[in-house]
């Protein structure tokens, strides 16, 4: 991958590692959650010292059915954070998980670098704060809102869907200014989607790659896993290691997961034994 950063590029090989980091009081994972800043901190430089490429800092639970949080709430637990990391090591790469312009104008002056909005720049004044501090952005697909976007979510075809809304996406974002090379697409495991939803998405994950960006999968300790494995969400380890190793062999450029030691690993041991491919028989 090769992405666009304000002062220069990120350039990573394979599949790459985003961490995840919550402070919030109720994200569906328990233990993601840091609402002391001095905690949140900490677990993002370890993330960081543990091999994630970049940790995405978000101060509003996006779960099914979770509460709005206003912008002035969400300022007032992520950008503290923030400042502490940036203060610590300057060239800490962190991306801000908010769907608020407010939100993510505050966490660009405080030095935020990557911009991940689950609703996919939707709003004009998102598309204005992603232009004017000239960072990259995440574009997740999303039907609907956090609030009701499991109430009976339905596509034509899921695949079809998102590609033609990335391609929608894409386009107006580069007429308002959006350089290409700061693009990232993530189809949004879980928002706004069944579990066959879900499985179809990751199944054809290869056809997202198609449109020449680099491809984000959000899947760690997800409901998909836990219906198919019939596990809370404390025991979906083994589940998301499995979707990140399957991601690996397709080409997905970012995993973004709660638990970045595991993920590495798994990554690292696959990588390691691509190199001893043999090249096919003519």
């Amino acid at each position: 991958m090769r992405l666009l950063l304000k002062d220069g590029y990120l350039n990573t090989s394979g599949t790459a590692i985003v961490g995840i980091v919550n402070v919030t009081p109720d994200s569906f994972y328990s233990h993601s959650r840091s609402v002391v800043t001095a905690e949140a901190v900490e677990k993002t430089v370890q993330m960081l010292g543990q091999g994630a490429v970049f940790v995405d800092i978000g101060g509003e639970s996006t779960r099914p059915g979770a509460s709005e949080v206003s912008p002035e709430e969400e300022i007032s637990r992520v950008i503290p954070v923030i400042r502490s990391i940036k203060l610590r090591n300057k060239s800490s790469l962190i991306s801000i998980d908010t769907r608020n312009p407010e939100t993510a104008e505050a966490a660009f002056r405080s030095g935020a670098d990557i911009l991940n909005d689950v609703t996919g720049l939707r709003s004009e004044e998102m598309i204005d704060v992603a232009s004017k501090w000239e960072v990259p952005v995440i574009l997740m697909h999303m039907k609907g809102t956090p609030q009701n976007m499991q109430d009976n979510p339905t596509y034509d075809n899921v695949v079809e869907d998102i590609l033609r809304f990335f391609e929608t996406t894409v386009s107006r974002a580069v007429k308002c200014g959006i350089n290409e090379e700061r693009m990232i697409l993530d189809p949004g495991i879980g928002f706004g989607k069944t579990h066959e939803h879900n499985l179809e998405i990751l199944a054809n994950v290869h056809r997202f790659k198609q449109l020449g960006l680099p491809v984000m999968i959000g899947h760690s300790r997800k409901s998909v896993i836990g219906k198919i494995l019939d596990t809370p969400v404390n025991d979906r380890l083994d589940g998301t290691l499995a979707i990140t190793a399957y991601c690996t062999t397709q080409g997905v450029d970012l995993v973004r997961v709660h638990d970045v030691v595991e993920n590495v690993n798994v990554v690292k041991m696959l990588k390691e034994i691509a190199k001893y491919q043999l090249p096919e028989q003519v």
